[in-house]
């Protein structure tokens, strides 16, 4: 059973040079300890997704104007700002992107963990405190720096510190955005590695939002890609890396580098992601897309399931369910 499923969502941005249209009418759903990839050129609308989930998107001037947002049989949409708080860093977690600007300078990395175990676990500091430094043993930092300030850290173990955040209340759902661009390659498989055990230590259920198809390939279960607001292709790893079909996915992994194939120069997606203030009639790939014939600049393709569980938005799959 899906314990978070997204039905329809809709995200604007209402700023006085124009409407943004974010998210437009995405539908995901995620299983218990599942791991979804969501991936996408910068400005696809990841993290917006993300946001919403947790009641985050900034408003003014962003609005959720469509859409159901289910958390374990609950539609997070309608709940009040007081429930969405008990929900937050308790039951659905997030580490943010950027580690650097992520900790408050001012507090030690130890009183930033404790507070969020006082907060919803209704405990004293001194438990707080203990917990505090025992998760940070279980991120692989010695507890006697729960004491120790953000900038006393290097930015791998900043990380570490807010995945250690993120993960101290047990979560049933972690959303993970972008959680190792900031790290070397080394850093980055260490702590990927560290996040996988402790998902299935807890049996926390991950949103992953990347850029790299290789991470994805390494932690997740199923993947979603995404463009220009919109779920293009998603399915399970061997759906949409072996039997991959939109020609943006097509286009994603032509552009990778092949250690088989000798070549002077990686093959890049012709062209640039729209402007969310002013997406393409008809299907937002198409001024893009080798395969876009006069029909894809007119209508909007509807997502089809060509095999069970993978799912395509492309006119080319309509008719063709499997």
């Amino acid at each position: 059973m899906s314990i978070l499923e997204i039905k329809g969502l809709e995200v604007k941005y209402i700023t006085h040079d124009g409407t943004v249209n974010a998210i437009n009418g995405i539908d995901l759903e995620v299983d218990r300890g599942e791991a979804l990839g969501l991936v996408g050129e910068t400005g696809a609308g990841k993290t917006t997704t993300a946001l919403s989930i947790l009641g985050l998107v900034p408003n003014p001037p962003g609005k959720i104007t469509a859409g159901e947002i289910f958390y374990d049989g609950r539609d997070l949409l309608k709940e009040s700002e007081a429930e969405m708080r008990k929900i937050r860093g308790n039951d659905i977690s997030m580490i943010f992107q950027d580690p650097m600007s992520a900790l408050n300078p001012v507090l030690t990395v130890g009183d930033q963990i404790a507070e969020v175990i006082e907060l919803h676990q209704k405990c004293s500091k001194k438990e707080a405190m203990e917990r505090a430094m025992a998760m940070l043993e279980k991120v692989g930092i010695p507890a006697e720096r729960a004491t120790e300030y953000p900038h006393q850290f290097s930015g791998g173990m900043k990380q570490r510190v807010v995945i250690a955040i993120a993960l101290a209340c047990t979560p049933k759902v972690l959303l993970a955005d972008e959680p190792t661009s900031a790290l070397d390659v080394t850093i980055q498989a260490q702590v990927l590695d560290m996040m996988g055990k402790l998902q299935h230590e807890v049996g926390t259920a991950m949103i992953l939002i990347t850029h790299d198809l290789g991470v994805v390939a390494d932690t997740c279960d199923k993947v979603a890609i995404m463009y220009a607001g919109e779920i293009v292709e998603s399915g399970s790893l061997v759906d949409v890396y072996n039997h991959t079909a939109h020609p943006y996915t097509v286009g994603l992994f032509g552009s990778l580098p092949s250690l088989d194939k000798d070549v002077d120069r990686l093959q890049p997606i012709d062209g640039l992601m729209p402007s969310p203030m002013n997406l393409p009639e008809g299907c937002k790939f198409h001024p893009r897309c080798p395969d876009a014939t006069p029909e894809c600049a007119k209508r909007c393709p509807k997502v089809t399931e060509i095999t069970p569980g993978h799912k395509v938005r492309c006119l080319k799959y309509e008719g063709t369910e499997g």
